[in-house]
């Protein structure tokens, strides 16, 4: 029989059981914890007993201690720099060869002949059938080390610095071969060290990716080489009228020479500076050890000679641009061999080239400025002239589709385009005061304040407070990007509050699309550079008005007449009054001025045109308090008084009395009689509007009409073309 006591303690045994086994894993986990550390700690000892056996002192300690600094720095550096070459190599991602598939001729928009851009339209030779002193002179010029080097010479980069030390200036190119080449193919000529740490990667990227003949080759095929023309067979047959293959060394000498600087060395524009050129490059053979002085001395004696052509002004800088749409555009099509019909009137291209260059020419050093771009858009979106830089043979870097540049004041247009599509309007009161916004508060240009004013005025007068309580109180700086979008501006913005000062990066062009929804009632202005692309055959593969969407509607009737009321103001009582144009004619547009004068910005429209006029330095060093009402506003004024010789005036939409003194919009403007402005605007007689329509009526006619039998009706088809012909006499 169990007792009481018994079943008391019958269930405390298993308990014990448990308690005892958890005992023995504590002890477990101590004892293994504590001999795992003390087993640490002896490893650890015996590591430093064995590393005291390399320990130094004296000056071996300070070698140690700078090379193993020197290795973590290096280490980082290199991490550094990768980082900033990720971007360049996702360019190798796609078909970069491509450029080579397309051999495009270019036509004005008019259809006369204006350039080429391609390597099949030029058939350029393998290496192995190229002569052998051209190699030769290329490469004792440009490249001595390209055979031994692996993409970066580093003993040619320190002789360089060197040369360039001693002559206190530039007067030698670290640049290898294939980095020239890979910039060439990915990069652009901007001049910043982030594109010189792009271009060295890359150049790796090329040594290790192609053979030294393919890099060569494709060096030689796409260079430069002045006059419009690209790659050494190209510029053979321009300058020598003959096969590149059959060059001789006084010929190749000239060739070579162009590669550092065609513009200035071209032999169809400075023959002397050419020949001299030419002449260093044989130099240049003999002390590479390449030629002996006897092997040179006949070409010395003996200078090439070209041939005499008159010098035609291509528009480089649109026909890049172009260049790229067309592969962009034709790129499913079957075939590349291509003519395409542009936008540009050479007409204006010539007027905006000698507007910039004469700027620069008379102001240039007095505001330290050196460099400008500008591009003028025709009322409906066709790119009539576009300046991409003060010379195209010593930089072939487009900044005016390229360069992104801090557009200061002439950004707050968005701003004040969101407002009044939000329900403002110009006579809305605003207070121009103090602010602050997250810590940081913008100041106006004169440090002064003037109280409550309307927008009209605060826009005018190019008032910072006020599109800045605009965006923190009324808008949001996500508002203001997305209308900046709508209106044309492709280039990503950023939504920092400083955004509403212009801060954020954009390209001219990206204002001159922008600026055009103003003149064109409202509607994006859908720039394109593109009217047709054709094969040989004649046959439209593409065409504009075909091809793309319709324009859409990005302001209201209301926002865009309120903007052209307030926008017509600045150039008569704002801060554009030198960009007024003569005669009369209604103009708007808006100034944009930089921190420290880095840029200054003019862009501007009539009912006809609008102009972005951009100018600075390429290095972003600051001008002479150089504003935007000044050099960039005078520019418009230039190319726009020229560009209005002769035209119908069309009226900006939504404004009082939008022609001069009242005149009616099928009244033309009178040529200037400023001795000073460019010469009366010729342009290449085209058909009419009326008899243009009147040919396509009777081309769809007889498209529709059945077949003609010997009747009547082949007397009534001869007076209808009859007629047509009688209208295009008249």
């Amino acid at each position: 029989m169990r007792t009481v006591e018994d079943d008391s303690q019958t269930p405390t045994k298993p308990r014990r059981r448990k308690r005892h086994i958890l005992l023995r894993i504590d002890s477990w986990i101590d004892s293994t914890v504590w001999n795992a550390g003390f087993r640490a700690a002896e490893i650890w000892e015996e590591i430093t007993i064995f590393s005291r056996r390399f320990h130094v002192k004296g000056w071996k300690k300070a070698v140690f201690e700078v090379a193993g600094e020197g290795m973590n720095l290096g280490a980082a550096g290199f991490v550094l720099l990768l980082a900033l070459a990720l971007p360049a190599f996702e360019e190798t991602k796609g078909n970069w060869r491509a450029q080579s598939d397309f051999a495009v001729t270019f036509l004005d928009r008019y259809g006369n002949e204006i350039g080429h851009r391609g390597i099949i339209h030029e058939d350029s030779a393998p290496i192995d059938e190229l002569p052998d002193h051209l190699i030769k002179a290329v490469l004792a010029t440009e490249d001595r080390r390209f055979f031994s080097h692996f993409g970066i010479d580093f003993l040619g980069l320190a002789r360089a610095m060197n040369e360039n030390a001693r002559a206190g200036g530039v007067v030698q190119g670290g640049s290898t071969l294939t980095q020239q080449l890979a910039k060439n193919l990915f990069l652009s000529n901007e001049r910043t060290i982030e594109r010189k740490i792009k271009e060295a990667f890359l150049a790796l990227w090329l040594e290790a990716n192609l053979s030294k003949k393919e890099i060569l080759r494709l060096y030689l095929d796409r260079a430069y080489m002045g006059g419009g023309t690209f790659g050494a067979a190209a510029a053979a047959q321009f300058y020598f009228g003959k096969n590149v293959t059959d060059v001789n060394l006084a010929e190749s000498a000239m060739l070579a020479g162009l590669f550092k600087a065609p513009a200035r060395y071209a032999p169809h524009v400075n023959l002397p500076a050419a020949r001299a050129r030419a002449n260093e490059v044989l130099t240049n053979l003999v002390q590479g050890g390449l030629m002996t002085e006897g092997q040179v001395i006949a070409a010395r004696r003996n200078p090439a000679t070209v041939i005499d052509r008159n010098e035609k002004a291509a528009p480089d800088f649109f026909l890049d641009w172009a260049f790229e749409e067309v592969q962009r555009i034709a790129r499913p099509f079957a075939q590349h061999s291509l003519v395409v019909r542009t936008t540009i009137d050479m007409g204006l291209q010539a007027a905006a080239e000698e507007a910039v260059e004469s700027s620069l020419r008379q102001y240039g050093e007095s505001y330290r400025v050196r460099q400008g771009a500008l591009v003028m858009v025709e009322n409906g979106g066709a790119v009539r002239a576009m300046v991409g830089g003060r010379d195209y043979g010593e930089s072939q870097f487009n900044r005016a589709t390229r360069a992104l540049r801090q557009p200061g004041s002439s950004f707050k247009v968005y701003t004040y385009s969101a407002a009044m599509e939000s329900g403002m309007t110009p006579e809305t009161t605003i207070v121009d005061a103090p602010i602050s916004w997250s810590g940081w508060s913008p100041q106006n240009y004169g440090r002064s304040y003037a109280g409550r004013m309307t927008l009209m005025t605060a826009l005018a007068k190019s008032i910072n407070t006020v599109p800045v309580r605009l965006a923190k109180d009324k808008l949001g700086t996500k508002r203001i990007a997305e209308m900046a979008k709508a209106m044309g501006v492709e280039t990503p913005i950023r939504t920092d509050k400083t955004m509403p000062l212009g801060t954020s990066e954009v390209t001219v062009l990206d204002q001159a699309t922008a600026y055009a929804v103003f003149p064109a009632g409202g509607v994006s202005a859908r720039r394109h550079g593109i009217s047709q692309i054709l094969n040989y055959d004649g046959d439209i593969l593409y065409d504009f008005g075909r091809d793309e969407p319709p324009a859409k509607e990005v302001l209201s009737e209301q926002a865009m007449s309120s903007m052209n009321r307030i926008l017509v103001t600045i150039p008569v009582s704002g801060t554009a009054r030198r960009g007024a144009l003569d005669r009369g004619i209604v103009s708007g547009g808006k100034t944009g001025t930089t921190q420290a004068y880095r840029d200054a910005w003019y862009v501007g429209f009539t009912g006809n045109y609008t102009t972005a006029v951009w100018f600075g330095n390429d290095d972003y060093t600051s001008t002479n308090n150089m504003t935007g009402g000044s050099l960039p506003a005078m520019t418009f004024k230039r190319l726009m008084d020229y560009a209005h010789q002769g035209i119908e005036l069309r009226p900006i939409p939504g404004i009082e009395n939008p022609l001069p003194d009242g005149k009616k919009a099928n009244e033309v403007a009178a040529t200037s009689s400023d001795e000073s402005a460019l010469p009366a605007l010729v342009r290449p007689r085209s058909l009419s509007a009326d008899v243009t329509k009147l040919l396509k009526d009777v081309a769809r006619e007889l498209g529709a009409a059945p077949a003609l039998k010997a009747d009547g009706r082949v007397a009534a088809l001869d007076g209808a073309l009859d007629l047509a012909r009688a209208k295009r006499t008249e």
